[in-house]
């Protein structure tokens, strides 16, 4: 995987006091998205709305953290914790996520996802962690070259 834009490098902050919300189908493409989702991604609603939720999936994260989201979402019905999105223009944006069950009549229908900014120091705790994850785990990592 290789971006060669300078967005990529580029943070965009989520204002304090915005809220990201979406929900999707149970095999995790997206069937509602806010605004606040739509202009912190760079996508409109239109482009959002169909597509899989790991559309705004950085390379940055690692593999283990969606099997654990998984996992957790199927035995305990919820889970959260810290995300690093990739955004249209291949920007980026930390998020505190936390993910649970929709039901009607009892029955699991759709999940919905919650996210909220990070503090600074959240970011390089989380980035140097999952940094430290990814190459426990033997999966590609972020290499930036000057030429």
């Amino acid at each position: 995987m290789e971006f060669l834009s300078g967005n990529f490098l580029c943070e965009t902050i989520v204002p304090k006091g915005e809220l990201i919300v979406s929900r999707t189908d149970l095999k995790g493409n997206i069937t509602y998205a806010n605004e606040t989702f739509a202009e912190i991604s760079g996508y409109s609603i239109k482009e959002l709305v169909g597509k899989p939720h790991n559309l705004v999936r950085h390379p940055d994260m690692p593999k283990v953290i969606f099997y654990d989201l998984w996992k957790n979402l199927q035995t305990k019905g919820s889970w959260s914790g810290y995300i690093k999105n990739l955004r249209k223009d291949e920007g980026f944006y930390w998020v505190y996520a936390e993910i649970s069950g929709v039901y009607k009549d009892g029955n699991l229908v759709e999940y919905k996802s919650l996210r909220a900014p990070i503090s600074f120091e959240e970011k390089v705790k989380y980035q140097l962690y999952y940094d430290q994850l990814k190459k426990e785990n033997n999966e590609s990592i972020r290499k930036v070259i000057y030429q």
